[in-house]
């Protein structure tokens, strides 16, 4: 499945797409998710307590397009770089963006930009650069109908403005549905779950990808 403008795969955190809504909403256990060796994970003890928190490296996927790695791959590195850290409980903190726009770049080409202040509009103008924009988010945005409770925690791909020229196309890891995993959204609306802050990529030589200190994000669901 793509955007409608752009060949950009859709990839969620979770193996089985379609227990992403039993998960994040209903409380199976991802241990049971019968795909869970597709991410890459060693057991399905590795992949329950990590898929969750893997928002950010499914949005990485996702840009790296048709042959990305596999998404517990992608953690590996982001975790070799001190993209993710464990506190002495074991407790997952991340991404961290500036070990991740190291990690992007030195190891799958990337140009990797931290926006640690980025308005809607300038996020428009990235993308008008040729940039997908990993955002920050409120998990929340996949019923934007709703109040916002809170704004930032969680990551989504920004790939495109819509045709009206005043939205955005983004891909979200934790979409529940077809149409939130591949969904659009007028700024207006996009902003009240927006933290202002997130990474830009861009292939180097300058085409799209795939066709700080500062924490980013922590569990994606």
């Amino acid at each position: 499945m793509s955007c409608p403008t752009c060949q950009v795969p859709v990839h969620t955190q979770f193996a089985s797409s379609d227990l992403v809504g039993p998960i994040v909403e209903g409380g199976l256990d991802p241990a049971s998710d019968p795909a869970w060796a597709e991410s890459g994970a060693k057991s399905p003890a590795e992949y329950a307590r990590w898929a969750g928190h893997l928002c950010g490296m499914t949005c990485l996927r996702m840009a790296l397009g048709a042959d990305a790695p596999s998404l517990f791959a992608l953690r590996d590195g982001a975790l070799e770089y001190g993209a993710y850290t464990e506190d002495g409980d074991g407790e997952i903190r991340g991404l961290v963006y500036a070990p991740f726009a190291t990690y992007v770049r030195e190891k799958h080409g990337l140009e990797a930009t931290v926006h640690r202040h980025l308005a809607p509009a300038e996020i428009l103008d990235l993308l008008d650069e040729g940039r997908f924009v990993m955002a920050s988010v409120h998990y929340a945005i996949r019923h934007p109908r709703r109040p916002a409770p809170g704004r930032g925690g969680h990551l989504v791909l920004l790939t495109s403005r819509t045709a009206d020229g005043t939205g955005v196309h983004f891909h979200n890891p934790s979409g529940t549905s077809a149409a939130t995993r591949a969904a659009e959204l007028p700024t207006a609306a996009f902003e009240r779950f927006f933290a202002g802050r997130g990474v830009s990529l861009r292939a180097t030589g300058g085409a799209a990808p795939g066709a700080d200190t500062a924490t980013g994000a922590g569990p994606g669901a």
